[in-house]
């Protein structure tokens, strides 16, 4: 069964990560991938297949970021809103 979940952009990838201050590296070790994956679908120099593309979403939700669909404003994240004391990992 398909991911209903629409593919994320590399533009949101980098923006996710900048909100959780995550490095690439991170990413990639987070969504058990190589860094040059992630480096490289940052860049939009090679797509991500769609079992890394979900390995990633997910990576960037278990830590918080919530995606934002494209709705004419153009597609972006946000950070979940935490309940007090819930620390980021």
């Amino acid at each position: 069964m398909a991911d209903p979940s629409p593919p994320i952009t590399p533009e949101q990838s980098r923006a996710a990560r900048a909100l959780l201050d995550w490095s690439q590296e991170r990413l990639a070790e987070k969504a058990e991938l190589s860094g040059g994956s992630v480096r490289h679908f940052e860049k939009g120099r090679q797509p991500l297949s769609p079992n890394n593309l979900a390995a990633v979403r997910a990576a960037l939700e278990k830590a918080g970021v919530e995606f934002i669909a494209e709705n004419g404003g153009g597609a972006g994240v946000r950070l979940a809103k935490r309940s007090k004391g819930k620390a980021r990992k």
